[in-house]
C-alpha cells in the first residue's frame, strides 16, 4: 500500500512582541522622521535666510582698494613727524613692507592657520569648543578674516543675526580678496588702543619707532593687543600686557616662527615705552597747528581722513634749538620773580598705600610740563624739602635749590604760599644734576627764524607751552616793538640825505600842549640821561630815543609811515605821530622777521612760507612750493640802503646794546637791534646773519612791567644767541660786498650823491634846540585824535 503523505506540522505562532518594544520602535520611527523633517526644514530656512541675507551684504569690492580714515600728518623738512590730526592714528602700510616678525606674531596670536583655512577655521572652532567645555582657559574661534568682516562692516553686538552676517561676509571676503589683501587690511585696520589703528601706528604710539625696526618682544606685545586693547594696554595695565606678551611669544615658538632660544631672549628683553612727555622729542606744536588750520581751510573736514602728508620748511635741529632757547630764557626770567606759592594743597594720609593714591590723584591734575616737573611735598623745613614725583622718585631739595621759594619756607609765610606737607610744587633739574624749586611762568614768549633768501620758516615757537596756551604769539600777538623798530626810521632817513656820520643831538625834548594837540610830552632816554651831539651810527648803537625822535621829525611822520610799508608793516598800525620813532605801533614777531629779512638779503621783500609739499597717503604730490628766486620785482628798498643799514646794525651787535652777540658767537656777520618798550612791557631782539633772520620776544599776555632792570638785551638777546649757536654751526662767514651807489670816505659809508658835506650833516645841535624848542625839520603834523593821543602819551610819558 502506498505510503500516504505525512501531514504537515502546524507552525508555531511567533512569540508576541512586547507592547513596550512596539511603542519604542514607533517612537524611534517618528523621531527619525521628525528629525529628518526638521533638518530639511532647517536647511530650507537657512537656504531662504541665505538667499535673503546674501544680497543684503555690504559691497566689499572697495576693500580691494582699501582706503581707511587716515590722519593729517605734519613733518619737518627731514621727515620728522611733528604733528598728527584725526580721530584715528593710522599709517597705511603695504603688507610687503610690514616685517615678517610682526606678521608672524599676529598669526601666532590670532590665527595660526590663516593661510590654510577658507575663512572659518573648523578645527580651531572644535578646539576652542572643547577647551571652553573643559573649563580651561577660554579660547576664541574668530579667524582674521572674520575679524576683518566684523571690524570693517559690522557692529560689536553679540547676536545670532550678526554672527550669521559675519560668517557670510567671511566667505565673501575669502572669495573676492587674496589672503594677503585680507591680512593687509587687518594689520592696518585693527584698533590697538591709545588712538592707534594698525600696527604701524601702534609701534609709533607705544615704542616711538617705525614698524620696520620692531623686535620680537615688541612685536609680541603689540600682537597681544587686538584681543583686548584696553585691558592689555602696556601703558595703563603693564602687568596684564606682560602676561599677554609672554603668551604670544610661546605661541610663536610653538608655531615654529621663532626658535626656543629666540623665545627665551625675547622674554628677557626690557621694553621701553614711549613717554608722551619725552624731552627728546621735537616740539613743534605751534607749527603743526598752523599747518592744520591752513589744510582745513583748503580741504575742509576731509583734512582729517584722507591721509594728507604735509612737509614743512622746518629744520628739526633749528626747531629744537629754538624751543630749548625760548624755554630757558623764560625760566631764567622766572627765577628772578617772587614765589607765588604751590599750585594746590592736598591732604596726605599716613597709610603708604593711601598716600600713593593721593599723590597719584594730585599729580594727575598737575602733570609735568616738559622739564618743569610737578611733585608733592612730603616734608618741608627752611633747610630741606622732601617731595615725591609722579614716577615715584623721592627728591631731596636743599641749599640753593630752595632759594627761589625762600618766601614760601618762612615761618611768617601766608597760608597760600607756605610750602608744607601736601603742597603741589614745581621742580627743575639744575646744571649740577640737583633739583630746585621753581614755578610755571606767567610770562610768555615767541621765537621765529626764517631764511631771508626765500622766506622759508626754519623754526617757530609760539609760546612757552602749547598745551598751556595755544595762542601763537609769533603770528597772533600784536605788540609794541620799541627800539627794535628804530632801524626802519633810520632806513627812511638815509633816503632823505642822512648818513652814518650825520651828527644829531641827544638832548632834552619837550612838546607843549599846543604842539601835541593834547597834554605836554617830555620823552626820555632809557637811562634818563643825555649825551649831547653824536653820530647817527653811535645813536643807533646806544639806542638813543631823543635822536630817533629828531630824525623822524626831520624826515616827516607821513613819509616814514609810507616807508615802513616797504618792509611789510601795516601803516594803519603805526600812526603818523612822533612816538612811532620809539616803536609805539603794533607788530607781530613774524612781521619783524619779514622786515629784518629785507636788510639781510640786500633789500628784497620775501613772504614767509611754511609748507613745501603736500602728498596723499600713497605719496602722490598734490601741492609743491617752489622757493622764490630773488629778483628786482621783489625789491623793497635800494640795495645801498640795505647795505648801510647792515653796517649800522653790525655796529649794534659788535659794540652797542647787543655787543654780547658777536662776543659770544665770535663771528663778524652778525647784525641786530635790541628793543625795550616803555615801562619794560615788551623785550625784543631782532637780528640776522645773511642766511638766517631770527626774532625773540618776551612779555605778558596782559601787558605789565617785566621789571625795572629787564631789557631786550637782557631777556631776549640770550635766547637769540642760544639759537644762533646751533643754527650757524658750520655756516661760513659771509663777507659783504659794497654795492653800486655806496662810497667809503674816511672809513665811513655814504651814498655817492650824499657824500661828506652834502646831505644832512647835523641835526638839532644849535643852542635853541637844546633849550627845548622845536628842532629843525618837518612839523609834527595835525594833532592826533584824542583817544590815540592819550594812548601814546600814557605809554611814553615819563
Amino acid at each position: 500500500m502506498p505510503d500516504s503523505p505525512r501531514p504537515a506540522r502546524p507552525k508555531k505562532p511567533a512569540p508576541a512582541r512586547p507592547l513596550w518594544l512596539t511603542w519604542l520602535l514607533r517612537l524611534l520611527a517618528w523621531g527619525v522622521g521628525i528629525a529628518v523633517a526638521g533638518a530639511v526644514a532647517v536647511v530650507c530656512i537657512i537656504a531662504v535666510a541665505l538667499a535673503v541675507a546674501y544680497p543684503n551684504l555690504p559691497d566689499i569690492s572697495e576693500l580691494a582698494d582699501y582706503r581707511p580714515k587716515l590722519p593729517l600728518r605734519v613733518f619737518s623738512s627731514e621727515g620728522t613727524l611733528i604733528g598728527e590730526f584725526g580721530e584715528e592714528r593710522r599709517n597705511l602700510t603695504p603688507i610687503s613692507t610690514i616685517p615678517k616678525v610682526m606678521k608672524d606674531a599676529v598669526l601666532a596670536a590670532e590665527d595660526a592657520r590663516f593661510y590654510d583655512h577658507g575663512g572659518v577655521d573648523y578645527k580651531g572652532l572644535v578646539r576652542a569648543g572643547l577647551a571652553n567645555m573643559n573649563r580651561i582657559k577660554s579660547q576664541g574661534a574668530s579667524t582674521i578674516t572674520m575679524q576683518v568682516a566684523r571690524n570693517v562692516y559690522l557692529s560689536s553686538e553679540k547676536t545670532l543675526t550678526r554672527k550669521i552676517y559675519e560668517v557670510l561676509l567671511t566667505f565673501k571676503l575669502e572669495h573676492l580678496l587674496t589672503k594677503d589683501q585680507i591680512f593687509e587690511i587687518y594689520l592696518n585696520q585693527i584698533y590697538l588702543g591709545n588712538r592707534a589703528y594698525g600696527f604701524a601706528a601702534a609701534s609709533e604710539a607705544y615704542f616711538g619707532k617705525p614698524l620696520k625696526d620692531i623686535t620680537i618682544a615688541q612685536a609680541a606685545m603689540l600682537a597681544g593687543l587686538p584681543k583686548a586693547p584696553g585691558a592689555n594696554n602696556p601703558v595703563s595695565n603693564p602687568a596684564r600686557a606682560r602676561g599677554r606678551q609672554l603668551y604670544v611669544i610661546d605661541r610663536m615658538r610653538d608655531a615654529g616662527f621663532i626658535t626656543a632660544e629666540q623665545a627665551t631672549e625675547a622674554k628677557k628683553e626690557e621694553l621701553h615705552l614711549r613717554d608722551g612727555a619725552d624731552p627728546t622729542r621735537l616740539h613743534a606744536e605751534y607749527v603743526a597747528e598752523t599747518v592744520r588750520q591752513l589744510m582745513y581751510s583748503q580741504y575742509g573736514d576731509s583734512t582729517y581722513t584722507r591721509g594728507l602728508n604735509v612737509y614743512t620748511s622746518l629744520v628739526a635741529a633749528d626747531q629744537a634749538a629754538a624751543y630749548r632757547a625760548l624755554r630757558k630764557g623764560i625760566m631764567d626770567y622766572e627765577r628772578r620773580q617772587i614765589y607765588r606759592g604751590p599750585e594746590k594743597f592736598v591732604d596726605l594720609p599716613d597709610d603708604p598705600k593711601e598716600l600713593d593714591e593721593a599723590v597719584d590723584d594730585a599729580l594727575a591734575e598737575h602733570p609735568d610740563n616738559g622739564d618743569v616737573m610737578s611733585a608733592v611735598v612730603l616734608k618741608a623745613s627752611a633747610k630741606e624739602i622732601t617731595a615725591v614725583r609722579a614716577n615715584g622718585d623721592v627728591l631731596q631739595i636743599t641749599g640753593d635749590g630752595l632759594k627761589p621759594a625762600q618766601s614760601g619756607l618762612s615761618d611768617k609765610a601766608p597760608p597760600n604760599i607756605k610750602v608744607r606737607r601736601g603742597a603741589v610744587i614745581r621742580v627743575a633739574r639744575t646744571p649740577k644734576n640737583t633739583f630746585e624749586i621753581t614755578q610755571l611762568p606767567e610770562v610768555e614768549g615767541a621765537f621765529v627764524a626764517l631764511d631771508p633768501r626765500d622766506g622759508a620758516v626754519k623754526a617757530m615757537v609760539g609760546g612757552f607751552d602749547f598745551s598751556k596756551n595755544k595762542f601763537n604769539h609769533v603770528t597772533q600777538a600784536w605788540r609794541q616793538p620799541g627800539s627794535s623798530f628804530k632801524p626802519f626810521i633810520y632806513s627812511a632817513a638815509l633816503e632823505k640825505g642822512f648818513s652814518p656820520t650825520t651828527v644829531i643831538n641827544d638832548g632834552p625834548l619837550f612838546f607843549d600842549a599846543g604842539t601835541t594837540g593834547g597834554q605836554p610830552w617830555e620823552p626820555k632816554n632809557y637811562d634818563g640821561g643825555f649825551e649831547g651831539p653824536m653820530s647817527m651810527r653811535r645813536a643807533l648803537m646806544k639806542s638813543k630815543n631823543m635822536v630817533s625822535i629828531r630824525i623822524l621829525q626831520s624826515i616827516g611822520t607821513r613819509y616814514a609811515q609810507d616807508w615802513i610799508g616797504n618792509f611789510g608793516f601795516e601803516k594803519e598800525k603805526h600812526p603818523a605821530y612822533l612816538p612811532m620813532a620809539l616803536g609805539a605801533g603794533s607788530v607781530t614777531p613774524m612781521q619783524m622777521a619779514t622786515a629784518y629779512s629785507v636788510f639781510a638779503n640786500g633789500g628784497y621783500r620775501v613772504n614767509p612760507y611754511l609748507i613745501t609739499r603736500v602728498t596723499d597717503h600713497k605719496g602722490k604730490v598734490l601741492v609743491e612750493t617752489q622757493p622764490p628766486l630773488l629778483n628786482e620785482s621783489m625789491r623793497a628798498i635800494p640795495q645801498r640802503n640795505a647795505f648801510i643799514m647792515d653796517s649800522l646794525l653790525q655796529s649794534v651787535a659788535s659794540g652797542g646794546t647787543a655787543a654780547k652777540a658777536q662776543a659770544t658767537l665770535k663771528r663778524p656777520d652778525i647784525y641786530g637791534k635790541t628793543g625795550t618798550t616803555n615801562d619794560s612791557l615788551d623785550a625784543w631782539f631782532a637780528g640776522f646773519q645773511p642766511t638766517m633772520t631770527a626774532i625773540a620776544w618776551i612779555g605778558y599776555d596782559t601787558p605789565r612791567k617785566l621789571g625795572d632792570r629787564e631789557t631786550g638785551g637782557g631777556l631776549s638777546l640770550p635766547i637769540w644767541i642760544s639759537f644762533m649757536e646751533t643754527a650757524l654751526k658750520g655756516v661760513p662767514v659771509t663777507e659783504p660786498t659794497t654795492p653800486p651807489g655806496v662810497v667809503t670816505v674816511g672809513g665811513e659809508l655814504y651814498y655817492d650823491d650824499y657824500g661828506p658835506g652834502r646831505g644832512v650833516t647835523s641835526l638839532g645841535v644849535d643852542a635853541a634846540s637844546t633849550n627845548g624848542e622845536p628842532i629843525v625839520g618837518a612839523p609834527i603834523g595835525a594833532p592826533p585824535p584824542p583817544e590815540e593821543r592819550n594812548r601814546i602819551l600814557d605809554l611814553f610819558r615819563n
